[in-house]
């Protein structure tokens, strides 16, 4: 059972979002907070897996909330919900550790879709906002050089570009021709061996490092460019 906090200032929007959760067999709401404050107080208690956050509250906000409560229980999932599409937001939230970002407008079907893609260790970003966000940040802080990607083999340098054009697990094995588990753990080892948290990190890593340049084109799964017999 996927259990998920909502945190909003509006009890209207915060009792919608629970109810859509409440529809889903397999989650359930863990709390329901009207700030940021309370947020971190619910977490402290009891970790859910997921938190739905929004940006703007009053006191806490979201972001200041998110990096406290990711400070103290790195595991928890935390989606930032904003009505404003500001890049200033998705940038300030990512940094706080954030796994995702959504705006408020998306359909029920599309915020269970973006618990469950958190859940499975993907990022949540529309495309739109992942293109804008590496042309206008592409100089994020990362603590990493340049020839930390020697660490890397060819084939994890190959996930690495295919997870900067957004691509899931599912659609790396189809363009490498590998299992889809054989991705999972040359995923696990880049992050690990550049020190990054998590695959919204490594899209910027990629773009830091010149893998690949803002503008290009998104990999196809259905035209490999590497040999298939190759996995190292």
């Amino acid at each position: 059972m996927i259990t998920v906090g909502v945190a909003d200032d509006q009890p209207l929007v915060r009792a919608g979002m629970q109810m859509i959760i409440e529809t889903q067999a397999d989650m359930t709401v863990a709390f329901g907070a009207s700030d940021g404050a309370e947020a971190i107080a619910c977490v402290r208690h009891r970790p859910p897996d997921a938190i739905l956050m929004d940006v703007r509250m009053p006191g806490v906000d979201g972001i200041q909330a998110t990096r406290e409560i990711l400070t103290g229980t790195p595991g928890v999932r935390v989606i930032m919900l904003t009505t404003f599409d500001i890049d200033r937001y998705v940038f300030e939230s990512l940094t706080a550790g954030a796994s995702g970002f959504l705006l408020k407008d998306v359909t029920p079907e599309q915020l269970v879709a973006g618990i469950r893609t958190v859940m499975a260790g993907d990022m949540l970003l529309a495309p739109k906002l992942t293109r804008r966000l590496v042309e206008e940040y592409v100089r994020m802080p990362l603590e990493l050089q340049r020839s930390a990607l020697d660490v890397l083999t060819d084939r994890e340098r190959e996930v690495l570009v295919c997870l900067a054009g957004g691509l899931s697990n599912v659609e790396i094995a189809a363009r490498l021709y590998v299992a889809e588990g054989t991705v999972k753990t040359h995923v696990s080892r880049v992050l690990a061996k550049l020190g990054l948290r998590d695959r919204v990190q490594a899209v910027i890593a990629a773009y830091e490092y010149g893998l690949v340049t803002p503008g290009a084109a998104r990999p196809s799964a259905a035209s490999p460019a590497t040999d298939p017999n190759r996995d190292r």
